[in-house]
């Protein structure tokens, strides 16, 4: 297993925004990670890439500790947050080039021009990171999270602002992604889950109240709709 997580909680003050929970993902498989806005599903992922820390229990990515070996998870994790943090001031290119040099990325040249076809950024690689909208500036985050090539990719709300078209393109390079790597999603987009994951969790005021395959999680829910599905599973903890 490339992540495991075992028993993890974080409390702020009183509050506890991740409650006791254990999952795991594999390479192969792109879990769709799930939850309202509050869930703990953000906060999770900071844990898993180091931003920070647990309050008890035990989280591995690439079968290091994130607690006591946070360099090593860096070296191994590709990390989208959320709200994108971006150079605006500098050129696609140059950011590229720019993050490769901290990862030390070897052959520097030749993967930067690999990541641009990836995400389709060649059109716009000579312009400044300010003058995208905002569906190509996901597409640089996203370049900037796989340019050193990590065995594991936590990515959270990674197609917003995409527009139909980029969807489809963005779509495919994810499912091409997680044939080889780790790949956690995080979307408000039930369709993109339908579309790209094979394994679901959805965690709701900081427990998990799903954890299977996409299919055995329709089974379950006699063939529902992910939508029906998360909106009865999110609305009946108290």
């Amino acid at each position: 297993m490339s992540i495991i997580v075992e028993n993890l909680t974080k409390l702020y003050g009183t509050q506890k925004a991740v409650n006791n929970i254990s999952f795991s993902a594999e390479p192969g498989k792109i879990l769709g990670f799930l939850g309202p806005n509050g869930a703990g599903k953000s906060t999770t992922m900071k844990i898993l890439a180091g931003f920070i820390p647990q309050t008890s229990g035990m989280a591995k990515v690439a079968g290091f500790s994130v607690s006591s070996q946070s360099l090593e998870v860096r070296r191994n994790l590709g990390y989208l947050p959320e709200h994108n943090p971006l150079y605006l001031d500098m050129y696609v290119k140059e950011s590229l080039e720019f993050v490769a040099d901290l990862h030390q990325v070897s052959n520097k040249q030749r993967r930067i021009k690999e990541v641009i076809e990836l995400t389709v950024l060649g059109a716009e690689q000579h312009k400044k990171i300010g003058a995208l909208s905002k569906g190509y500036r996901q597409r640089v985050g996203i370049a900037q999270s796989i340019i050193h090539d990590p065995a594991v990719l936590i990515l959270d709300e990674p197609t917003s602002g995409l527009d139909p078209n980029q969807l489809v393109e963005i779509r495919k390079l994810l499912i091409e992604l997680g044939k080889s790597k780790t790949l956690i999603l995080s979307t408000h987009i039930m369709q993109e889950v339908e579309a790209v994951c094979s394994e679901v969790i959805i965690i709701n005021k900081g427990s998990i109240v799903a954890d299977g395959s996409l299919t055995q999680l329709k089974n379950d829910h006699e063939n529902k709709s992910l939508e029906s599905i998360f909106l009865t599973l999110t609305s009946s903890v108290g």
